[in-house]
């Protein structure tokens, strides 16, 4: 077994791919449209569904937000350097919530960004 992706829904499906491509550099894999079922599914990723966990960006029409609930915690990415990373995402349009330093009563450094839903997204930095 193993992971295949995580599913999060948003309110504009091309704001949420502009987002996920242009400001944290993934792909967009793959998208399809199901009128029957009032939805659209995108897939995107660093690498392709067959060797990697990707993420799952579902529009149900007709619904622009949603409540993220006190259940939902973050998704997480690993950088090189999270100082820079959030330097990156910020000059492209992104939204840093948590500057990159050391986790509380830890050594890792971690930052977080903001994506136009307010899902949070963990930049991990691995040396």
């Amino acid at each position: 077994m193993r992971m295949l992706h995580t599913m999060l829904r948003v309110g504009d499906l091309d704001r949420s791919i502009a987002f996920y491509t242009e400001v944290l550099g993934m792909q967009l894999l793959r998208k399809s449209d199901n009128p029957g079922g009032k939805y659209t599914l995108a897939f995107v990723g660093y690498g392709t569904e067959d060797a990697s966990t990707v993420l799952e960006l579902t529009y149900n029409y007709g619904v622009e937000k949603y409540d993220l609930g006190s259940a939902y915690g973050h998704v997480a990415v690993a950088v090189d350097n999270a100082a820079k990373a959030c330097d990156d995402i910020r000059r492209r349009g992104g939204k840093v919530v948590r500057e990159a330093g050391p986790v509380k009563h830890g050594t890792t450094v971690i930052a977080f960004v903001e994506d136009p839903d307010g899902y949070r997204i963990e930049l991990i930095e691995r040396q």
